[in-house]
């Protein structure tokens, strides 16, 4: 299996190379820049004649187009996606290659289904936005979630994970840009800027007390209406995290390093949870949680890309996570990496 990876050379694009070597599969890195493309292949562990090295530029969209053609897959972690995850879209559905990406961006996410849905539909080609450690899990514990309260009215998903583990600059530029864009929220068939309604604090899955939340754009707003038929969804961070999101001028953004040391890396956990509330007034609670952010990413959206070539289950178009791949069976499958999950009425 040829997977290209877009961004390779970025933070994020290198873990994914490691993780598609890692599997026994072909890496093609893809990228602007040779120099920086050859450093990620040593990185990874591939020797420089080994490596398929392929340049080309986000506005070069037949070159793109081009170095995706004769790949199974598609990765791409290059962002902050709201200023160039379009292009490369664009050159996957051309290319007639499955495509995802590893976004936190709602706006974005947004975006792509707006945009890409029935492009995609017609060359055949599935586009699955958001398989990251907050978008992917989070709609997957969603979907197991809502099921159980069906038929649904409110959804309320939540990234309670502690500040602190390290950031990448992409991240931190994503991040930027996600504040910037402000926090939407879905209810009776439309999105709309979230509500500036205090919420109810949170207690996270052991843990002995609430904590306060804030209204965040998390991906889940975008993902989650378009399979559980939920009336409202709506998305939170803890308070702390958000305070810390919207102090990211540029000049911060600018001073984060481009990586974080891999032992901060490993340190650092993830909690995605879903509180689902049904037309009956029933109640049901799941949560996702496991280490090292980064690397599940690269996990993740690796394990995303294999499944969609080689299972070649899911439909032609723009798919959630939970559209694209069965929900337990993704998460069960992240078990060896350490991940946990629950359901709870």
């Amino acid at each position: 299996m040829r997977i290209a990876v877009y961004g390779a050379s970025g933070f994020t694009g290198r873990l994914a190379v490691a993780e598609v070597r890692r599997r026994g599969f072909t890496p093609v890195l893809v990228g602007r820049d040779a120099q920086r493309l050859k450093a990620a292949a040593r990185e990874a562990g591939a020797a420089e004649a080994e490596a398929e090295l392929r340049v080309a530029g986000l506005a070069d969209s037949t070159g793109l187009a081009t170095a995706f053609a004769d790949c199974d897959a598609v990765v791409n972690c290059a962002g902050p996606f709201t200023r160039w995850g379009e292009p490369v879209v664009r050159a996957a559905i051309a290319a007639g290659t499955n495509y995802v990406d590893t976004t936190g961006e709602q706006g974005y996410i947004q975006r792509v289904f707006d945009t890409f849905s029935k492009e995609a539909e017609r060359a055949g080609v599935s586009v699955v936005p958001a398989m990251a450690d907050d978008g992917g899990p989070g709609d997957l514990i969603a979907s197991l979630t809502a099921a159980r309260v069906e038929p649904v009215d409110e959804i309320l998903i939540a990234d309670l994970r502690r500040p602190g583990g390290g950031a990448s600059r992409g991240t931190a530029r994503s991040m930027a840009s996600v504040f910037a864009e402000g926090a939407r929220e879905y209810e009776d068939g439309a999105w709309r800027p979230a509500s500036a309604a205090p919420l109810e604090p949170i207690t996270p899955p052991g843990e002995p007390a609430a904590v306060p939340v804030t209204a965040f754009a998390l991906p889940g707003v975008v993902t989650v209406p378009r399979h559980t038929g939920a009336r409202r969804v709506h998305s939170a961070i803890r308070t702390d995290a958000a305070a810390m999101f919207s102090a990211l001028t540029p000049d911060i953004v600018d001073s984060v390093p481009e990586a974080v040391p891999e032992e901060a890396r490993r340190a650092g956990r993830w909690l995605m949870l879903a509180e689902a509330t049904g037309t009956d007034g029933r109640r049901a609670r799941g949560w996702v949680t496991g280490a090292d952010p980064y690397g599940l990413t690269a996990v993740i959206a690796v394990e995303g890309a294999r499944r969609l070539s080689v299972e070649g289950t899911a439909r032609a178009g723009v798919l959630t996570p939970a559209q694209a791949y069965d929900p337990a069976d993704f998460l069960d499958g992240l078990a060896p990496h350490g991940v946990t999950w629950e359901v709870r009425d």
